[in-house]
């Protein structure tokens, strides 16, 4: 392993001769200049310079300057500046420089050991310790999966699991990923069965204490309430979003918003847009909202747009339950002509009760992962999936058209429809020419499968779901499984696995965020 290097200008460099054999003892490699002119020479002529001690006071070229002319060529080599002046403007130009530390002299060589430990070190220290801590609660974690949760214990494992992910992100090793992974299939696998057991329950008797809340009464239970007769409310639905991506984008969130509260909701099956994103606005059931708006439904064997009259089921809804007059305005981004619209239009946004934002663009992403190479390649797991939601919106009209609504104050709801989760289980599925298309869920006549692999509604009726014939069954694949027919099967299976997909029952697509916000 090759020794750190650290590059330290200080104009009374002797006088830190001991502080130097410190490091060196210690397996530090110190190269010593007296003068910022110096100090630059060695950073152009040496490459593999780790760390800069800086003397903040030297004559001729100072400190500050030095640091901004090292920062111009070398941007992430970190810098330590040393300064007998604490003064509060010294500092915070030099934070202002993205120094990563700065000691006061005379300075202490254990200080220098421990600011070298956080800078050099700190990825593998901070890596040792997640493994660490993970290993500890990985018991914990496989026996709440297995101790009988209800909705909110799952949430809560489900947050843990999400947890460790995001922090084992940033560590270094693949086998406590491997580990989480492992977990997190065992939760699924378990959730599932879970699922299975209660869900007709929970659509057929909503009023048990065990019922979640879920797509249909979304916006009764959780939307009317919060509106606010000063202030308007911008409901955010982001098609396809999941709790994880929700964390990933958090911080973004909160440099202009307050979370107020992180909640969840269930999603109704199929987890799929046609489904659950009607059943959202429509405060409904798919086989009531067929019933009441026969012209506004159509199955999925019919052809035509499936989600073209979210506005209307909306504005009836609101009729329904809302018992005063509010002003609603409802916008669907499908491109970027639209989010122009969204950006330009904010203002007047706020001059509206509530205004309902539905966002399509992680679920194209998902979509469009399956066709293009490229982005197979982008989001090729989930954490890069995680990735490139928050480039996606960092860089977004959209954001830009929340800043601007944070500045001038509003209420903002986070949610989604459903989630997604990365396949690799084939499942083979024998139907006719009427049978669906999608690959986490079926519907359709004489179906044959693997019923290890399902959770089958023979009667549509049990999940309010609609008929499209007479002897129609849904079923859903469970876990990390998806559908494939035996023809042309391996040139199916190599194109579909390993790709983000929704309909089914796992604990991506099914839990889903509902995040409160208040403008700072």
């Amino acid at each position: 392993m090759e020794k750190i290097k650290i590059l330290w200008a200080d104009d009374e460099i002797d006088l830190l001769k001991p502080q130097i054999m410190f490091l060196e003892k210690r397996d530090y490699d110190v190269i010593a200049v007296t003068n910022g002119h110096d100090a630059l020479e060695e950073c152009e002529s040496t490459n593999d310079i780790d760390v800069v001690f800086l003397d903040e006071s030297m004559p001729g070229l100072t400190g500050l300057e030095t640091l901004a002319k090292i920062k111009e060529s070398n941007p992430h080599l970190p810098v330590v500046m040393i300064t007998k002046n604490e003064a509060e403007n010294v500092m915070e130009e030099a934070l202002g420089s993205q120094i990563a530390d700065y000691l006061i002299k005379p300075v202490n060589p254990n200080q220098i050991l421990l600011t070298l430990k956080r800078i050099i070190d700190s990825k593998d220290l901070v890596s040792e310790k997640t493994n660490s801590d993970y290993q500890r609660e990985f018991r914990q974690i496989s026996m709440d999966i297995n101790s009988g949760l209800d909705v909110v214990e799952w949430v809560d494992v489900y947050k843990k699991i999400i947890n460790w992910e995001l922090k084992l992100d940033a560590s270094t090793s693949t086998q406590m990923g491997e580990i989480l992974s492992m977990q997190k299939t065992e939760a699924n696998a378990e959730f599932s069965r879970f699922i299975e057991r209660k869900y007709v329950g929970w659509i057929n008797n909503p009023d048990e204490d065990d019922t979640p809340i879920m797509s249909h009464n979304l916006m009764r239970t959780k939307v009317f309430p919060k509106l606010k007769e000063d202030q308007p409310t911008i409901m955010l639905l982001l098609d396809n979003l999941r709790f994880d991506q929700w964390k990933i984008l958090e911080p973004l969130f909160t440099e202009y918003f307050r979370v107020e509260e992180e909640d969840h909701f269930y999603s109704i099956l199929p987890t799929s847009t046609q489904y659950s994103r009607n059943s959202i606005f429509a405060g409904m059931m798919p086989s009531e909202i067929q019933k009441h708006y026969p012209d506004w439904w159509l199955n999925d064997n019919q052809e035509g747009g499936k989600n073209m009259r979210e506005q209307d089921l909306l504005n009836e809804q609101v009729k329904r339950i809302v018992h005063k007059p509010i002003r609603v305005d409802y916008v669907k981004v499908t491109n970027v002509a639209k989010a122009k619209q969204v950006q330009d239009n904010i203002l007047n946004y706020m001059n509206k009760d509530l205004t309902v934002i539905v966002y399509n663009f992680i679920d194209m992403l998902s979509h469009a992962r399956t066709e293009m190479e490229v982005l197979k390649e982008l989001a090729g797991d989930e954490k890069a999936y995680r990735s490139l939601t928050r480039s996606w919106f960092e860089n977004s009209l959209l954001w830009d058209a929340l800043q601007t609504a944070a500045e001038r104050g509003c209420q903002l709801l986070v949610t989604t429809d459903h989630g997604t989760i990365r396949v690799n289980t084939a499942s083979k599925v024998v139907g006719d020419r009427e049978t669906t298309t999608n690959l986490r869920y079926k519907v359709g006549r004489n179906l044959q499968y693997d019923k290890r692999d399902v959770l089958e509604i023979r009667d549509p009726k049990d999940g309010k779901l609609p008929r499209p014939n007479m002897s129609s069954t849904f079923i859903f694949a469970k876990e990390d499984a998806f559908f494939l027919y035996p023809n042309n099967y391996n040139h199916f299976h190599k194109y579909y696995k390993n790709t983000f997909q929704h309909g089914g029952i796992s604990l991506e697509e099914i839990i889903c965020p509902f995040i409160t916000l208040s403008s700072k």
